[in-house]
């Protein structure tokens, strides 16, 4: 295994300043270098210095650290890890790279300017280290012949998605002459520690994502132009519909600006003379002229949309016409196939029922997807050598949802060919006599379509990962109801599965915690809770609440969360280990889940907070409960006054506060000791599963806490003063002091003196009581409604 531990940025700029900020999020000492300026700024000549000075010298470097602190969304998971990156010069600073690991060059892409300054660079390499470009378009071999034979061993390129933080995607290629060995441990150094998504492109232009992705887009205008469509109908059909990203098209091109998407359309124009679509990279005039114009997309606050306000300061979203060259308000359009498919979950079956729908909207998902699909089987193996890297890349590098080849079995393979047979168009040979490119043997194995051999191959699951698919096909369920399922990962631990509409928590999974629980007590050594859905969970199932809500049903609200809590606590005291890996959404009642548990393996991008005020209602599956014992816990430990870690806690439940990354739910004290942070998502729940066997040795269930010391009334008391002063300051509405409030009661231990002991017990029956008080009140209703209508929150 290689161990990488210093590396080296080369190129301060947006992108070599981000990839310096997540190999910093990783725990790696960077060293971020650029050019020496030649001139002086005002303010360095106000201060004295000169063009000699070390501060005038990495300013570039310096300046490039300094942005990252201010970038949005944050490139850090915390702050503090700018502190890894030290700034420097390519004339002063080039031999701290005899003490790297990995030099990753991210000059501009422009051929001669990355040779020469690697001409400066191999010099100071020590003889182990990895030299790698962050192109997207140039030839690594074409930069490997200027580098000598020994380190074209170790010359790769490793493409990173912008923002480095946030897309998994990283292409890899070696060079001709690149060891084998050492791509492949670089594959899974990034991939473990970096927590990216590999995949193995080829040396073509623009590789595999942008090769497809960019075509894609390009194929949507010139079907646009000659259907006569807006830019919002395109992206009202181009995005969730058919198993693409709510930015859709345009949308797209706007966070990656116009200028990229035209410098990528003309390098394949120019780098591929014998494609056979070449023409459609051809820059529209339209494009060119908002080129001209600068409408370059998000960086210049206007592209294919552009954000405004009108004459009564309103937020309008305006909409750019391709034909007028004007902007206009932007349109909603509804295509009855769009609109039909909104409330299913499978993009498989999204993608199907649209693109054989029968309206406009219709007729140009299927014109475009099947153009795009052509194209991507004819790249196969120019630009890579299998179905999964392509589907990989597109998921990975441009949020689709299933890739170009599962869309293809989505419509079904004979199905799409005798369509586009019939529409006229070339459809590849390589496609006759298909039935679908994935599929899974009767060992439960998945298998996927080699077109070299016409034949499957097993899809092999790497070593540290776990497929929980794989599992339930070959046997592994142990038990099941319609939101959850118990499997059995082997080794004496069992998993504990959601998979409701968006994993929210309701009756079947609650039941089944309970059962799982006592499955793994009585057969197992452990219990881990996870999944591979888009989000952990987004809490409990508010419709079930409402239903009840307005049928009066107070007593099966009563029910409910008495089987909630049950359900939490049967987790924090189970006779064996259990483990928590959350990831993604991880919202009210999936926090809970996570606060009970023995310990947490988080996914390192984990949105988690206790929400629930935004629907009028406290967490009460344990939640207000849980931050209380932690809050006392903590005083205790540290001999300090309760009342600023209690302030804490109530202020990230009242202000329903969300962690923006697993790395700030410590702080939150969401997470603590001995929990951890898993930076690859495939590796999560097989992480997860040694932590549980880590914990399953020797272990000794805790015991339900007793004799807590109240907090008390007095704490609630302070809190209660400060909502009152933030009402008066129009800070918070009077409904939100007294929700403010109930929480304080509850979170304090109830109206008793400081000190009083009480039980878990008892903080669970004052959970329940100020739940359901406050399930009573108009005012939780109407915020209930709102979020079920709305999908945000309403400040009543």
């Amino acid at each position: 295994m290689r161990q990488i531990n210093r590396v080296a940025v080369l190129g301060a700029g947006v992108m070599g300043a981000t990839i310096a900020a997540h190999l910093a999020n990783a725990g790696l000492e960077v060293e971020l270098l650029d050019i020496v300026p030649r001139e002086l700024e005002e303010n360095e000549k106000a201060a004295g210095l000169t063009l000699a000075d070390e501060k005038v010298r990495n300013r570039i470097a310096a300046a490039g650290l300094k942005g990252l602190m201010k970038m949005k969304p944050a490139p850090f998971y915390l702050k503090d890890y700018a502190a890894q990156i030290r700034p420097g010069n390519f004339e002063d600073h080039l031999d701290r790279l005899k003490e790297c690991d990995w030099v990753v060059e991210v000059v501009i892409e422009h051929l001669p300017i990355k040779l020469q300054l690697l001409e400066k660079v191999v010099p100071f390499l020590n003889d182990r280290a990895v030299l790698s470009t962050n192109t997207s378009g140039l030839s690594v071999n074409a930069i490997a012949e200027a580098l000598p034979a020994e380190v074209r061993k170790r010359f790769l390129v490793t493409h990173f998605f912008n923002p480095p933080r946030y897309m998994r995607l990283l292409e890899v290629v070696g060079c001709n002459e690149a060891d084998p060995q050492l791509v492949a441990e670089m594959a899974e150094f990034l991939s473990r520690r970096l927590g990216k998504g590999i995949v193995h492109a080829k040396d073509t232009p623009n590789f595999i994502a942008n090769r497809i992705g960019v075509y894609a887009i390009y194929k949507g205008i010139q079907h646009m132009m000659e259907m006569d469509l807006g830019i919002e109908d395109v992206d009202a059909v181009a995005g969730p519909a058919t198993a693409r990203p709510k930015s859709a098209a345009f949308r797209t091109a706007d966070l990656v600006g116009n200028d990229t998407l035209v410098h990528v359309g003309n390098n394949s124009y120019e780098l591929l003379p014998d494609d056979e679509e070449r023409e459609v990279f051809k820059v529209p005039e339209f494009m060119q002229q908002m080129i001209e114009k600068n409408l370059l997309g998000n960086k210049t606050r206007g592209g294919f949309y552009k954000k405004t306000k009108d004459e009564n300061g309103k937020r309008v979203i305006l909409a750019y016409d391709w034909r007028t060259g004007e902007y206009q308000a932007a349109r909603r359009p509804k295509f009855p196939s769009v609109e039909a498919v909104k409330q299913v979950d499978d993009p498989a079956r999204r993608l199907r029922e649209v693109v054989n729908g029968k309206d406009q909207g219709a007729e140009y998902a299927w014109r475009t997807l099947r153009d795009t699909l052509i194209y991507t089987v004819n790249r196969i193996p120019e630009i890579a050598d299998d179905v999964v890297n392509i589907d990989n890349a597109m998921k990975w590098g441009f949020n689709w949802e299933i890739g170009p080849f599962e869309m293809l079995d989505a419509i079904g393979v004979p199905a799409f060919v005798a369509r586009a047979k019939k529409d006229g168009v070339a459809v590849p040979e390589a496609l006759e006599g298909i039935e679908c490119f994935y599929r899974f043997n009767e060992r439960g194995e998945r298998e996927y379509f080699d077109f070299a051999s016409r034949g499957y191959l097993v899809r092999e699951i790497p070593a540290g990962q776990v497929d929980l698919e794989v599992i339930r096909r070959s046997g592994g369920v142990v038990e099941k109801n319609a939101g959850a399922s118990l499997l059995d990962l082997g080794d004496g631990v069992f998993c504990l599965e959601f998979h409701s509409k968006m994993n929210s928590i309701s009756g079947d999974i609650l039941s089944l915690t309970q059962k799982a629980v006592k499955r793994a007590e009585r057969e197992g050594v452990a219990l881990v809770v996870g999944n591979e859905g888009p989000n952990f969970s987004v809490g409990a199932n508010l419709m079930l609440l409402a239903v009840a809500l307005a049928e009066g049903a107070f007593e099966d609200i009563d029910l409910m969360v008495r089987q909630f809590q049950k359900a939490t606590m049967a987790l924090k005291y189970a006779k064996v280990p259990t483990v928590v890996a959350p990831f993604g959404m991880t919202l009210g009642g999936g926090a809970e889940y996570t606060l009970h548990a023995d310990a947490v393996v988080a996914h390192a991008e984990t949105y988690m907070g206790l929400v629930e005020i935004g629907v009028g209602l406290i967490p009460a599956g344990g939640g207000t409960k849980e931050m209380c014992l932690r809050a006392v816990e903590l005083a205790t430990r540290n001999g300090t006054d309760v009342t600023p870690f209690l302030f804490k806690h109530f202020q990230q439940i009242g202000m329903a506060k969300v962690a923006m990354g697993a790395m700030e739910l410590f702080d939150m004290n969401y997470l603590r000791r001995g929990d951890s942070v898993t930076m690859d998502k495939s590796r999560q729940i097989a992480d997860a599963k040694q932590k549980a066997l880590a914990l399953a040795t020797n272990y000794r269930p805790p015991r339900p806490a007793q004799d807590i010391p109240a907090p008390g009334r007095s704490v609630a008391a302070s809190i209660k003063s400060q909502l009152w002063n933030m009402r008066m300051g129009g800070f918070v509405t009077e409904y939100e002091e007294q929700l403010g409030g109930v929480i304080a009661d509850v979170i304090c231990g109830g109206d008793v003196p400081a000190g009083t002991p009480i039980s878990e017990d008892y903080l669970l029956k004052l959970e329940r009581e100020a739940f359901l008080k406050l399930c009573g009140q108009k005012k939780t209703a109407e915020r209930i409604q709102h979020m079920l209508k709305k999908g945000k929150p309403l400040r009543n």
